[in-house]
């Protein structure tokens, strides 16, 4: 992490610093041209200064006094012995390059005077100055650019530090999170955002921890569920099926006894088809129970209803199906998933609504498949941990794409939706 600290913190210095430059060259430009219109107005009226003081020093010699020329700005008065060359010293370095680049020639007009006094003077103008306040202009700019840019620097390395060790925590969080740490938590501290962020995984965490925690205990139930089912086949086996093959083989056996006494025989073998007939019925309930055989052979309203019927006459609640008409013909999976669904309902509806009275309607909707199952029972005021019925049938609704919606209310019983869509 502190890798990636250090190349993001660069990056932004690098785009920071490029917009800092692009930012002072523009206002340099700005600068140099404003300056430049600027200087070459007071050098127009130089070169009128200059030409006043050659009138007045060729009426006036005595007017024209070093004392009171060598102040001048952008003028230059240079006295001369009588054998100097009539020029003005040359300058070298930065600001006469910088004379040569913004004004060129244009400005090195000169007057040279013999005076009536005997003296020799040489009157010019002189970019000097000027070239001096454009570079001072700069190097402010420059300067405060330069404190700008690194005051911005510093704040932005002060800000990319304390947001990185934040993601530094978040980081280490999430692989404890990932290696299977659920217990991990941020601090709910600095920033607003930083305190925002660790509320949002905070909450991320304990959701997960108590998923699973959920699916800890659903999965001890789902084998404590699978035993009980395989507890169950066991003793219908043993009990009830067992029961009727010994049976039937005693009379078997008893039929080569007998086979001399017409009377005996007829019994016996009455006896053996009423085992038989029990057993093909145990048979018969215990493949209804591993699967819904009727999906094969019924279409699904004639399905439910048969499953209705059975559910109402073992368990003797009221219990109304209302089917709709045109209903969408569903896949095999899909219709096993709805039969289970409903028969899971039905299923918690006898062990824990307390009801007297179901409705049950299917029918089709404005979107596809609609399901429908209420209760008069005693209903509860807070949903109650989902078990595994219900996670059972959030599975299959899930399974068949579609959207399940529990109800309830005390006193008002319970009401289960689910509505699944379906293409045109």
């Amino acid at each position: 992490m502190r890798l990636i600290d250090l190349s993001a913190l660069w990056r932004i210095n690098l785009w920071v610093t490029f917009c800092f430059a692009l930012v002072t060259l523009a206002c340099a430009g700005l600068l140099l041209h404003q300056a430049v219109a600027d200087v070459e107005r007071e050098l127009q009226a130089t070169e009128a200064v200059v030409e006043y003081l050659s009138d007045t020093a060729v009426r006036d010699p005595a007017s024209l006094q070093p004392r009171l020329t060598q102040s001048l700005r952008h003028v230059r008065v240079h006295w001369l012995a009588a054998d100097e060359a009539a020029r003005i010293p040359a300058q070298a370095g930065l600001d006469a390059w910088l004379g040569r680049q913004l004004f060129g020639e244009r400005h090195n007009s000169s007057r040279l005077l013999d005076l009536s006094d005997g003296r020799r003077v040489l009157i010019a103008v002189d970019t000097r100055d000027a070239v001096a306040d454009v570079r001072d202009a700069l190097q402010q700019l420059l300067s405060v650019c330069g404190l700008a840019l690194s005051l911005s620097l510093l704040t932005i390395r002060w800000a990319v530090r304390r947001g990185m060790g934040l993601l530094d925590e978040l980081l280490q969080a999430l692989r404890q999170v990932s290696g299977g740490q659920l217990t991990a938590r941020l601090r709910e501290a600095g920033l607003p955002e930083a305190r925002q962020l660790a509320e949002h995984f905070n909450r991320m965490a304990a959701t997960l921890e108590q998923a699973q925690a959920d699916n800890a205990q659903l999965t001890q139930a789902l084998l404590a569920v699978q035993e009980q089912e395989r507890t169950h086949l066991a003793q219908t086996l043993h009990d009830d099926l067992g029961q009727y093959l010994a049976g039937i083989r005693a009379q078997v056996c008893l039929l080569r006894m007998v086979a001399d006494q017409p009377t005996v025989v007829e019994q016996t073998a009455r006896a053996l088809a009423l085992n038989c007939e029990r057993l093909q019925q145990g048979f018969r309930a215990l493949v209804h129970d591993l699967y819904p055989v009727a999906l094969q052979h019924l279409p699904l309203a004639e399905a439910f209803g048969l499953l209705v019927s059975q559910w109402q006459a073992s368990q003797g609640i009221d219990c109304r199906l209302r089917v709709g008409e045109h209903l969408p013909l569903l896949p095999g999976a899909s219709r096993t998933h709805l039969y289970r669904l409903l028969q899971e309902a039905l299923t918690n509806v006898a062990r824990h609504a307390d009801a007297s009275q179901v409705r049950v309607r299917l029918q089709r909707s404005a979107k596809g498949l609609r399901l429908l199952i209420r209760d008069n029972g005693c209903g509860a005021s807070q949903p109650q941990r989902p078990g595994v019925g219900l996670h059972s049938m959030a599975e299959r609704a899930r399974s068949l794409g579609g959207e399940l919606r529990i109800l309830s209310r005390p006193g008002g019983g319970w009401a289960l939706a689910l509505n699944i869509p379906l293409e045109v």
